[in-house]
Order: C-alpha cells, then sequence, then structure tokens
C-alpha cells in the first residue's frame, strides 16, 4: 500500500475519458472505468457499490499471485534464523568475506527450494492491476459524482470512519503478517505502527470513492492474510517441527547410549 501511495503521488490526476490517449489512459484506466460504471448499474445504479464489486473481482483474480508470493515469503521468513546466523558468522566487511556469505546464503536457499525473486516477482506483477483500479476511481469524474452511504464520493469521508478502517484495516494486515515470521525485529513493530498513521494521514485528502477501495482490499489482504499466511497454523507447525526434532535428537541419545551399554 505504501508503494502504490509513493507510486500514484507521481502519477497523472487528470480525467479520464473517452478523448483520453496513450496506452495507459484510454486502453487500460478509461476501459477500467467503464467496467466499474457497467458494474454499478448491474448492482442497482449506486457507484459506490460498483467500486466494491470491482475491488472484489480484481483482488480475487490476483489471489493465485499472492498464494504464490506469500509461499515464497513463508519459506524464506523460516530461514531467517539460518541467515542470520551465516550472518554473524560472515560479518566482516571485506569483500571475500561478503561474497563467502552471499554463497552460504544461495546454497541455504537451494537446500530449501526457495527462490527470492518468487517472493517479489507476482507482487510487482499485480501493481499495474492495482495502479489501474486505484486511478480508475480517481480520474473518473462520474464516479466521483455520486453518493454511497452517508458519503459524497467525490469528497472526503466527512466523518473519518473509511480513513480509520482503511488505517485499522492497514495497522491489523502488518500485524497478521510480523505473527508470522519466526523472527520479529524492531523494524516489523515499526512497521505495525506507522504503517496505519500513514494511511490515515494520506487518506485524509482523498475523495471517498479511493478510501473505500482502500478499505475494501484491504479488508481482503486481512482475510488473505489468515488464509495463506495464518499466523496460528504457522506457530503450531514450528512447534510442531521443534518437537520432531528434539523427538530425533532424544532417540538419537538412546540409541547411542544401548550401544554403549551392549559394548
Amino acid at each position: 500500500m505504501a508503494l502504490l501511495v509513493v507510486t500514484l503521488a507521481g502519477c497523472s490526476t487528470a480525467p479520464v475519458t473517452s478523448h483520453s490517449t496513450g496506452i495507459w489512459d484510454h486502453y487500460v484506466i478509461y476501459n477500467a472505468a467503464r467496467f466499474i460504471i457497467w458494474l454499478s448499474n448491474l448492482l442497482g445504479g449506486n457507484y459506490g457499490v460498483g467500486i466494491i464489486a470491482f475491488t472484489l473481482i480484481i483482488r480475487i483474480i490476483i489471489f493465485p499471485l499472492n498464494a504464490i508470493s506469500m509461499k515464497s515469503m513463508t519459506k524464506q521468513s523460516e530461514l531467517a534464523p539460518e541467515i542470520k546466523k551465516l550472518q554473524a558468522k560472515y560479518s566482516a566487511k571485506d569483500t571475500a568475506t561478503q561474497q563467502k556469505l552471499q554463497d552460504e546464503t544461495q546454497k541455504l536457499y537451494s537446500k530449501a527450494g526457495v527462490n527470492p525473486v518468487m517472493g517479489c516477482l507476482p507482487t510487482l506483477i499485480q501493481m499495474p492491476f492495482l495502479l489501474a483500479l486505484y486511478q480508475a476511481i480517481y480520474r473518473t469524474d462520474a464516479l466521483k459524482a455520486g453518493s454511497f452511504l452517508w458519503m459524497q464520493l467525490g469528497k472526503p469521508d466527512p466523518y473519518f470512519i473509511t480513513m480509520i478502517l482503511a488505517a485499522l484495516l492497514t495497522g491489523l494486515t502488518s500485524y497478521l503478517s510480523m505473527l508470522a515470521q519466526p523472527v520479529k525485529s524492531t523494524m516489523n513493530w515499526a512497521m505495525v505502527a506507522i504503517m496505519p498513521v500513514f494511511i490515515f494521514i494520506v487518506s485524509m485528502n482523498l475523495p471517498s470513492a479511493v478510501t473505500i477501495y482502500w478499505v475494501v482490499t484491504n479488508a481482503f489482504s486481512v482475510v488473505q492474510q489468515l488464509i495463506l499466511q495464518n499466523p496460528t497454523k504457522l506457530r503450531r507447525e514450528r512447534e510442531a517441527k521443534i518437537q520432531e526434532e528434539k523427538d530425533k535428537e532424544k532417540a538419537l541419545r538412546k540409541a547411542r547410549k544401548r550401544a554403549l551399554n551392549r559394548k
């Protein structure tokens, strides 16, 4: 979400119409906006409902990409303790030591069947879809002209409810993601604390049409996190793995003891 906000800060904010030129504006954003309007008419004529429906459709379409990404990141996070040991072992900053660290880290990834690129590649692939969705909402006058519940879609939420929900759901997603990590760092906790504040401040000046999108996509992210990277399930799996290793070590000690007694 932070990457999305920063990226969009440098994007055009001019309204898109049938006369817009360029592949991105005319063929991507304009058609995305038309599809949202079509969905709105199909679902009763309310643009707020259309925005929610389109957001859910896009999130469902890119769900497999997120599944691949999160599965790879989970495997990679499980190696964090081992990587930390390697970093401590090869802590010198000279070129030879750092090269050795890279080699040993790559061996560790290969042994575990982890490709670090797969953790971010699906995210990069889905970014154009999310950008198109966001800009279709932000740059289409028709979508901002209607109302939804207590909000005028072209103006900020007067009661700050969608801003608060977007911030809380962002924080919850960050918190669940942090809990799923085997090793927690100060940076993890900082992100959990900073991201909701950042999202709330940014969303205060955005149209309600956009903050509705943020609420829906962040709510979907929470559900997605619980399905693909449930911290409780991961903790049980880690505990079971640790217990299994302890049982193996215990059985090995007993076997050695019996062998010594026979001698």
